[in-house]
């Protein structure tokens, strides 16, 4: 009888040392990243000076400088995941990544799919062009005259999608889209194409990394505010990086 006593007291002791090693369920998204004590984050490190990657391979810009501080006060670590632009909704969507931030800019059709956290920096877009360039743009309408280079999926996509295209001033085949940024400003650079549509701070990097090149037109066509892109509904995790960065703003 003993025996039996002892071996049910072992199962019991047993029992609840698994219980505690694993523990429950996460109650939501916020909690299930401070339990893994890991935030997984998307961006496209090809759009200086927000995000790239620097001689020694280390990733920096201003969009990677406020993740990282995020992270921190969030008190977990921070693991960058780096794929095309185009890719980084999708993978927020799956669950693949937590978040991302790329230099995103709110629009309609984005967040019908995922949500954004408040803004933490307002952009303006810009038209690049060769030094060499002997045409004129005067009228943002006007590179409708010429190839166009654009990064696939951004605001400025849409932008010459929906004004140009779609309204016939610009022949399809004449809008190239490119998975990253940095190639094609060297496709303008090497006269593939025109003109290239842009962020105007990282097309203002760019053209002073690469030189040959200039800057003929900015302002706001298709761009505003940057914004992180979140899980569609994560309260939680929202309330958490807007905290943060009201913080950092204040």
């Amino acid at each position: 009888m003993k025996r039996v006593v002892v071996f049910v007291s072992l199962l019991v002791a047993v029992s609840l040392m698994l219980a505690g090693c694993g523990g429950g369920k996460a109650a939501n998204h916020l909690e299930a990243i401070k339990e893994a004590g890991v935030i997984k984050v998307g961006t496209s490190a090809d759009y200086p000076p927000f995000e790239s990657v620097d001689e020694s391979g280390n990733k920096v810009g201003f969009d990677i400088d406020l993740m990282t501080e995020i992270a921190k006060r969030l008190g977990v670590e921070l693991e960058w995941v780096d794929m095309p632009f185009d890719s980084l909704i999708a993978a927020v969507q799956e669950g693949k990544i937590d978040v991302s931030i790329s230099a995103f800019n709110y629009s309609e059709e984005r967040d019908q799919t995922v949500d954004f956290s408040e803004a933490y920096y307002t952009s303006e877009d810009a038209f690049t062009v060769a030094d060499t360039f002997a045409g004129s743009i005067v009228n943002p309408e006007d590179v409708a005259a010429f190839k166009v280079g654009v990064q696939t999926g951004t605001t400025q996509d849409g932008w010459l999608t929906d004004t140009l295209v779609a309204g016939g001033k610009l022949p399809e085949e004449n809008l190239f889209r490119y998975d990253r940024v940095d190639q094609a400003m060297m496709d303008l650079k090497n006269g593939r194409i025109d003109v290239m549509m842009s962020d105007y701070i990282p097309a203002q990097a760019l053209v002073e990394q690469l030189g040959g090149l200039n800057i003929v037109y900015h302002g706001v066509l298709s761009t505003g505010p940057m914004n992180i892109v979140l899980p569609e509904g994560d309260k939680e995790l929202a309330g958490a990086i807007n905290e943060i960065i009201k913080q950092l703003q204040d």
